[in-house]
C-alpha cells in the first residue's frame, strides 16, 4: 500500500502566501521561464520555490522539463483555490483600507472579448476615474467567456464583470450598461460582396460561420435562416472566417467597423439582418463592502446614467 500523503497543516503563513503567489504567476505564464521576467526572480529560484510550495502542501503540482510546462490535476485544483485564497486576502486588506476613507488595493474585472472598441467607453472611463482617484489602486481584467465571469463573481475571484444580459442569477445584481448592434457582414471576395441586393434564398446558399457561445432566443432566431457550415467560440474567430472571403456571419458594427472603412467588409441588408445585445456590469449580492469596488461602480453609475 503506498504511504498515505501528509496532508496541510496549520495556518497558511506570510512564507506560504509568498509561495502560492510566485505558483499563481507560473501558471498564468505558462512555465518557469516566462514567470522569470514578470517575477524578476531567477528560474532556480522560482523552482525552489514551487519544490518548498510541494512538499508544503504533499502534493504534485505540475510537470517540468524537456517535454514543457504541465499541471497535474492537483495543480489546477490548487490553482483554482490559490486563486480564491488570494482574493479574499485581498478583499481584507481593500476592507481594512476602506476604513481609512482611502483607495488602496485591488479591483478585478472580468470582460467578454472585443468591447473596447465599443463607441460609448463606460468601462474605460469608469476605470480612469478610478485610478485618478486612488492612484495606488492595482487593476487586474481577465478576459474571459461570460459564462467564467459570473462564476468568478459568485466566488469572489472577481470583484465585477461585464457580459452580455442573457439571463439573471439570483446571486448577482446587475447594472444595465448599453446595446450593442450587430449586423451580418460578408468580406471582398466573397459573391456576395458586390450584390445589390440580397435576398433569403441567397444566404441559404453561402456558408455561415455562427457563434459557439450562448445566445438570446432573438438572437438565435437572427441565425436561423444562416447555412451554418463553421463555428467560433468569440467574436475574433468570426472575423477570422469572414475576412477569409468564404464565410458570412454577424458581427458588433464597433468592431466591424475598421474592416468596412477600409474596403474589406460590408454589412448585407443592414437595415434587414442586424440584432442588439445588452450588456451590463455585474456584481455578487452580500459581497462584503468594498471601498475601490464601489467608487469604481459609483463613477460606471454616473456615466450610464449621462
Amino acid at each position: 500500500m503506498a504511504p498515505q500523503k501528509t496532508a496541510l497543516t496549520g495556518q497558511p503563513s506570510d512564507a506560504d502566501l509568498r509561495l502560492l503567489r510566485i505558483y499563481r504567476k507560473v501558471v498564468e505564464c505558462g512555465g518557469f521561464s516566462a514567470a522569470e521576467v514578470e517575477l524578476n526572480i531567477s528560474r532556480a529560484a522560482i523552482s525552489m520555490a514551487m519544490n518548498d510550495l510541494e512538499t508544503r502542501l504533499g502534493l504534485r503540482l505540475c510537470q517540468r522539463g524537456r517535454s514543457g510546462f504541465s499541471l497535474t490535476d492537483e495543480g489546477a485544483e490548487v490553482y483554482e483555490a490559490t486563486l480564491q485564497l488570494l482574493a479574499a486576502v485581498e478583499g481584507f486588506r481593500t476592507r481594512v483600507n476602506g476604513l481609512h476613507a482611502w483607495l488602496k488595493g485591488e479591483l478585478n474585472i472580468g470582460i467578454t472579448d472585443n468591447l473596447v472598441t465599443m463607441p460609448e467607453m463606460h468601462i474605460t472611463n469608469a476605470l480612469s476615474a478610478l485610478k485618478e482617484r486612488g492612484p495606488d489602486v492595482r487593476i487586474n481584467i481577465r478576459m474571459i467567456p461570460p459564462s467564467e465571469i459570473e462564476l468568478a463573481v459568485l466566488d469572489g475571484r472577481l470583484h465585477t464583470g461585464v457580459i452580455p444580459a442573457l439571463k439573471t442569477l439570483p446571486g448577482l445584481a446587475y447594472l444595465s450598461l448599453y446595446e450593442e448592434s450587430s449586423r451580418l457582414y460578408c468580406a471582398s471576395g466573397h459573391p456576395l460582396f458586390d450584390a445589390e441586393r440580397v435576398t433569403e434564398e441567397d444566404l441559404a446558399e453561402c456558408d455561415a460561420v455562427v457563434p459557439a457561445y450562448a445566445q438570446t432566443p432573438e438572437i438565435k432566431a437572427c441565425h436561423e435562416p444562416l447555412k451554418a457550415a463553421a463555428t467560433a467560440t468569440d467574436r475574433e474567430g468570426i472575423a477570422f472566417l469572414i475576412l477569409s472571403g468564404r464565410y458570412i456571419g454577424y458581427l458588433p458594427t464597433h468592431y466591424a467597423e475598421r474592416w468596412v472603412r477600409d474596403g474589406r467588409m460590408r454589412a448585407l441588408n443592414p437595415e434587414q439582418w442586424h440584432y442588439l445585445t445588452h450588456y451590463s456590469a455585474i456584481t455578487r449580492k452580500g459581497a462584503p463592502p468594498n471601498l475601490v469596488l464601489e467608487s469604481y461602480l459609483e463613477a460606471l453609475g454616473r456615466l450610464v446614467k449621462a
